[in-house]
């Protein structure tokens, strides 16, 4: 059987890059406030992920503005209602991941169109097609790479014609928990994400090549190790109390 991750992880750059991510979360996961915080911390890295991806499809608010709950921007609330929603999905992705795109994008579409637009791709076809035998066929690849082609092929194919950006950065934390790199959700991903440039990563993969590829690979890579940063700054600011 043909394993096209497996090729995807071998391209210049990126074992080093994924291996860096991993050896990141490892550390991330051996911090001692998780012993006893790791609920509040995913929590927090959940919140501050929506706030990042938010920014990244243009309405950039504060987390001391989310934690008033003082922001009504759809885009907003939408990014919000999936980063919660990616805790319940776990299990489903493996085995249905039509059902759950369609539940994410009812959720961070919510207000952006109308309701019976919600969960409904106008986007199929072979790449579609595609992406799901990815998602239900086992791999060699390691759980980054995996979770940066779901990210990428979301992002670019635009399956809803809404809130894509969110669903597909929500799609990729939830590869990265369900596959087993980040099983906490603790890595705030989506502020790795926000540190770099986004728009010129995915039009890297857009071009098709090896080189474009595992550029965007290494970046979704790198991505990873920044929101793990992220989450060890939250947890030592509650061991400092």
């Amino acid at each position: 059987m043909s394993d096209p991750l497996a090729a995807v992880a071998r391209l210049p750059g990126v074992p080093e890059a994924v291996d860096e991510a991993r050896k990141s979360v490892d550390r991330l996961y051996r911090h001692r406030v998780l012993r006893r915080a790791s609920p509040a911390v995913s929590t927090e890295s959940s919140l501050r992920g929506a706030r990042a991806s938010a920014a990244l499809s243009g309405a950039d608010v504060t987390l001391e503005a989310l934690r008033a709950d003082e922001v009504g921007d759809p885009v907003v609330q939408g990014a919000l209602r999936a980063s919660a929603e990616v805790g319940r999905l776990g299990p489903t992705w493996r085995k249905a991941p039509r059902q759950v795109l369609a539940r994410l994008h009812a959720v961070a579409a919510a207000g952006l169109v109308p309701a019976d637009a919600l969960g409904r791709p106008a986007v199929s076809g072979p790449r579609m097609e595609a992406l799901f035998g990815l998602l239900e066929t086992p791999t060699k690849a390691p759980a980054a790479v995996l979770a940066a082609i779901v990210h990428a092929e979301l992002a670019v194919l635009k399956p809803f014609g809404s809130a894509d950006g969110v669903v597909a950065r929500a799609a990729e934390r939830l590869t990265l928990v369900e596959y087993g790199l980040d099983p906490k959700s603790l890595v705030a991903i989506e502020v790795g994400h926000l540190e770099q440039d986004y728009e010129a990563g995915l039009k890297a993969y857009m071009t098709g090549t090896p080189e474009g590829v595992a550029a965007w690979v290494c970046q979704c890579a790198s991505a990873v190790s920044l929101g793990a940063r992220e989450t060890t700054a939250v947890c030592e600011a509650m061991q400092r109390g």
